[in-house]
């Protein structure tokens, strides 16, 4: 039988959504290539960074690990291969939707703008922006740098509130952009910017890595609170189950709250600083709730 021409062409297009809609299938990708994907930051202390060179470390590479350890039974393949990708704010969705990367669990904000192109797991931390400082600099909080540097990090929520704040408070700032958290840092340590926005469990983390920790701070109000979490692709039910299933066992048997005194209640690699920072309200209600909701 002869097809007509729009029959063909629905046929192609119902050939590339079913390519589509399987490439999401990550558990049957996982089994068929007998390797993971995982992604890791290199400076979101303490959640996935580089403590020296070699294997990333942190709190979402932990959480990361048990994930693993479950797809490991789920494709009945105790020797699969795991491959670690850095990934920065920029490049870590892309790297996600188009199969680079599997899972990606590090200080990515869970909102309703990225849920469009990606799914988020059960949220497992909560921050807000505030402000890293040195202390010579005077400032404390955002009315202080009015017409001054200020750095964020290209990528990141961060970028927006920090834009729309000074926008919304007529404030002037010249805001500025490094790379990675690093880079940001980077440019206040140079002179190059006063403060960076970001969020302020990150901030803690990088002032403790810092050659002079006592000569930094992390100052202002939190302009907002946004959860992390895990993102993985769109449209993949089995593994989300898997992962919320992972999480969500954790915070039940109380796994997670071992893994939060961990990373966040003594002191880590590699310089042995203690963030010393109780679980927030919002966390440990959610380790009831095991809750997804983005911020907005």
């Amino acid at each position: 039988m002869k097809l007509s021409a729009v029959t063909s062409a629905a046929i192609v297009v119902t050939g590339l959504l079913a390519s589509t809609m399987a490439s999401a299938d990550t558990l049957k990708k996982v089994a068929e290539s007998g390797r993971i994907t995982l992604a890791y930051r290199e400076s979101s202390v303490p959640f996935s960074y580089l403590s020296g060179p070699g294997a990333p470390v942190g709190f979402a590479v932990d959480i990361s690990n048990a994930v693993v350890d479950a797809v490991k039974k789920r494709v009945n393949n105790p020797a699969l291969k795991v491959e670690l990708q850095a990934v920065t704010s920029q490049n870590r969705i892309p790297l996600l939707t188009n199969g680079t990367i599997d899972l990606e669990c590090g200080s990515t904000t869970n909102n309703t703008a990225r849920g469009k192109d990606v799914q988020f797991a059960i949220n497992y931390f909560y921050t807000g922006t505030r402000l890293l400082t040195k202390k010579t600099s005077g400032v404390k909080n955002y009315a202080d740098l009015a017409k001054k540097k200020v750095a964020s990090t290209s990528g990141t929520t961060n970028a927006q509130v920090i834009r729309k704040y000074n926008r919304d408070n007529n404030l002037d700032m010249d805001i500025v952009l490094g790379k990675d958290h690093d880079d940001s840092v980077l440019l206040v340590e140079t002179g190059r910017a006063e403060a960076f926005a970001m969020d302020d469990i990150l901030l803690f983390g990088l002032m403790g890595n810092q050659r002079n920790p006592a000569d930094w701070t992390v100052v202002g109000d939190s302009l907002q609170v946004e959860p992390y979490a895990c993102m993985l692709r769109k449209d993949d039910p089995q593994f989300q189950a898997l992962v919320n299933g992972v999480i969500g066992g954790m915070m039940k048997s109380g796994e997670f709250e071992k893994l939060y005194t961990k990373w966040f209640m003594s002191p880590v690699p590699p310089r042995n600083q203690n963030l010393n920072l109780a679980m927030s309200k919002e966390l440990r209600e959610n380790l009831v709730a095991q809750s997804d909701k983005p911020a907005q």
